[in-house]
């Protein structure tokens, strides 16, 4: 019996510190990569119920406008996407834990910058993302390898380099198998990332593992191990879903259905579609199925539709007790993209000039989370 303790001690100990992970000493000291195995290990135990709070966003996706109006902000040198994020940061640095979505890879060198529909990104982008108050990203996108397994190794570079855990790509086998794990006011969070596709790109044969494919018996059996290595809450980013249209799919409900209906799989957050989908309460559990643009070029004068413009910063209040946890309420704060300056701003709290677009942004938000028949209260606005 004391061997096994031990055991579990040390495997504990191992998935805390975060020296042993690929790229780890540049890592954030509140996040760690759990390694990849099914020896059971004990979860932190609070006495007391612990109130926590996950903020998350949509796609971050860097057309090429973007890129160049962040090269204005950066004086001609480099880069600076700092600005473009600056009006949300307040709500994002007051969650105790914020995940980001990034949609495209990043460039080592800044060389061959490139929007849709191949996209690199200038690396600049995950210093932005750290400033603004993000601790980890979903990176599993349909254009994770637009830039091949050298594009998967500089993003992951850059966001071990400025800080930002990570979560659905990998530059080794070895780290596609461990488990992105955050430590929370001592709950040791999950995350877990997955694409449907990679727009017909293959992995190299040799790199099946540089991006998460879907599959539905591969997600499960990942949060057990998570579970089972001591998460007490396990969160999923799914990309999934038909772009542009605000209600979800049937292949979005079924797979939703099935993953919470696991007692491994606490949340799923849903990007991909670039327009906000509904929030669903399935039990006691909460799936997001989309969470529209953070930031991006898309809009009307793309030929698109004006809610490729909005976005939410979703959060979920988490208590923990006893080893469990489990989400008590979701709540939303809409976002408008002004194209151009590609400002982000809270719907509420945006400059007077903007108020009609964004008095619209919000109301085709509650429209788009109230869409879904007999879950129209399930997330709440946050007040404005």
């Amino acid at each position: 019996m004391r061997a096994r303790w031990l055991a579990a001690a040390v495997l504990l100990a191992a998935t805390v510190c975060p020296s042993w992970a690929p790229g780890a000493a540049s890592r954030s000291p509140s996040s760690s990569r759990s390694p990849g195995t099914s020896s059971a290990a004990p979860a932190l135990r609070p006495s007391a119920p612990v109130e926590l709070t996950i903020a998350a966003t949509g796609d971050l996706l860097i057309h090429m406008p973007i890129a160049r109006q962040a090269q204005v902000y950066a004086g001609g040198h480099g880069y600076d996407f700092r600005p473009m994020l600056a009006p949300v940061k307040p709500l994002l640095a007051a969650a105790d834990l914020a995940i980001c979505h990034l949609e495209t890879p990043l460039s080592a060198d800044d060389t061959n910058i490139s929007g849709y529909p191949v996209f690199n990104t200038p690396h600049e982008l995950a210093d932005a993302i750290k400033e603004a108050g993000y601790k980890g990203c979903s990176t599993a996108s349909n254009h994770a390898i637009d830039a091949g397994a050298d594009g998967v190794t500089a993003t992951l570079d850059a966001l071990d380099e400025a800080g930002i855990a990570h979560a659905g790509t990998a530059r080794t086998r070895e780290e596609a198998e461990a488990i992105e794990v955050h430590t929370v006011k001592g709950v040791r969070i999950a995350h877990l990332s997955y694409t449907y596709g990679t727009n017909g790109i293959p992995a190299p044969a040799s790199q099946p593992w540089l991006v998460n494919v879907t599959d539905v018996a591969r997600i499960l059996a990942d949060a057990a191990r998570a579970k089972q290595a001591g998460a007490q809450f396990v969160v999923v980013s799914m990309h999934w879903g038909v772009e542009y249209q605000t209600a979800p799919t049937p292949e979005q409900q079924a797979q939703a259905q099935t993953l919470l209906a696991s007692s491994d799989v606490d949340l799923i957050l849903g990007d991909h579609v670039h327009v906000l989908q509904p929030v669903q309460k399935i039990g006691d559990k909460y799936v997001i199925y989309g969470l529209g643009n953070l930031l991006s070029n898309q809009s009307p004068a793309a030929g698109l539709t004006p809610n490729t413009e909005d976005g939410a910063i979703l959060t979920a209040q988490v208590r923990a007790q006893n080893g469990t946890a489990s989400v008590e309420r979701v709540t939303y704060t809409a976002t408008y993209v002004e194209i151009g300056p590609y400002t982000v701003w809270p719907t509420g709290s945006g400059p007077a000039r903007l108020r009609s677009r964004l008095d619209a942004s919000y109301q085709r938000t509650l429209a788009a989370e109230t869409s879904l028949p007999g879950h129209e209260r399930d997330a709440q606005p946050d007040p404005r």
